[in-house]
């Protein structure tokens, strides 16, 4: 059974940082993606930022372009997000995701939705900015 524990999380004034952690328990490392998404009150769920493990293509939604930054810990698998400048509309629970994706899609949208359709998820973490 495929498990994905998270940290991080917490909150933050306007302009703040955070980093959120996700290591995930998949079988194998081909073509596995990870990523964040996240969800609002009343909105919907959407992508974030998100990796293929290894060193392969890195996906971010226009809304968090040149703010926040995937990477990931080559020794564990463990992949992170650091949030900066974190805005007011960056407030939501945010979740990891991770998949097998094959092949690297090539815009962040179809990213997400193939990642968003197929994904093992974590428990969630709440993050608020004011």
């Amino acid at each position: 059974d495929v498990q994905l524990v998270e940290s991080g999380g917490g909150s933050v004034q306007a302009g703040g940082s955070l980093r959120l952690s996700c290591v995930a328990s998949l079988s194998t490392y081909d073509n596995r993606c990870m990523g964040w998404f996240r969800q609002a009150p009343g909105k919907e769920r959407e992508g974030v930022a998100a990796l293929f493990i290894g060193g392969g293509s890195t996906y971010y939604s226009d809304s968090v372009k040149g703010r926040f930054e995937v990477s990931q810990d080559s020794a564990d698998g463990t992949v992170f997000l650091q949030m900066n400048n974190l805005k007011l509309e960056d407030t939501g629970t945010y979740t990891c995701a991770a998949g097998h994706v094959s092949p690297e899609p090539r815009t962040a949208g179809l990213l997400f939705h193939l990642l968003g359709s197929l994904a093992h998820w974590g428990q969630g973490t709440q993050v608020t900015v004011s």
